[in-house]
């Protein structure tokens, strides 16, 4: 029962399972490195990947770990089991336990046991999120930027600093990106304060092209 362990330390525990790849398999599992753990998460599929990767760039999520607990609870006719896909650490202390399945992927045993999970994790104070695919548009972006993640791509310094002053006002991402220096250098900066939000554009209206508008944070 959560109630007698809700003071564990989840995030840094490791899977209660391991992750299982079978041929033919509907699933992909496989680690993805997250910035905000500075470590390898595991996943059991493309939407857990993906939803994984949005966690990482949440500025308010600040562990995650994956598959941290075993859910037992009796449904009447049997002994049920159940372990949630993440339990993610916010930046103001709240926990909260996070299961992933496409909306229409849902079967009955699978509401039941995302019911239940929702239930105990009331029951000691934790919140529980259910999330489904993400805007296509979005994850998009989000996966393109994701690949600038790590702190070095940030670098250098003085390039971080010009590109956040030349958007102070908003231009096109390539027309900014030029006037700082040799785009090879500049793309890589660009893309991680993207990422890190020091740098906006719009990720759900469209992909990002040459021409879309950059801004720094706060500034429009």
């Amino acid at each position: 029962m959560l109630q007698t362990s809700w003071d564990v330390r989840f995030e840094t525990v490791e899977p209660v399972r391991s992750f299982s790849w079978r041929k033919c398999g509907r699933g992909f599992a496989g680690w993805y490195y997250s910035v905000t753990v500075r470590d390898h998460v595991g996943y059991e599929s493309w939407l857990e990947r993906d939803r994984l990767v949005l966690l990482d760039r949440d500025p308010q999520v600040t562990a995650i770990a994956s598959q941290p607990f075993w859910l037992h609870w009796h449904d009447g006719v049997r002994k049920r089991r159940h372990a949630p896909d993440y339990f993610v650490r916010l930046a103001d202390g709240r926990a909260r336990v996070v299961d992933v399945r496409a909306e229409d992927d849902l079967d009955d045993d699978t509401r039941e046991s995302f019911t239940a999970t929702e239930h105990a994790c009331r029951a000691v104070g934790w919140e529980f999120d259910w999330l489904g695919r993400p805007d296509p548009v979005v994850m998009a972006n989000i996966r393109w930027l994701a690949r600038y993640r790590r702190t070095r791509c940030g670098q250098p310094q003085a390039v971080a600093d010009r590109l956040l002053g030349v958007f102070r006002e908003p231009k096109g991402l390539w027309e900014g990106a030029g006037s700082v220096g040799d785009r090879l250098q500049v793309l890589p900066v660009l893309f991680h304060l993207l990422w890190s939000g020091a740098l906006e554009t719009d990720l759900v209206g469209g992909l990002m092209q040459t021409d879309s508008l950059v801004w720094t944070e706060g500034s429009r």
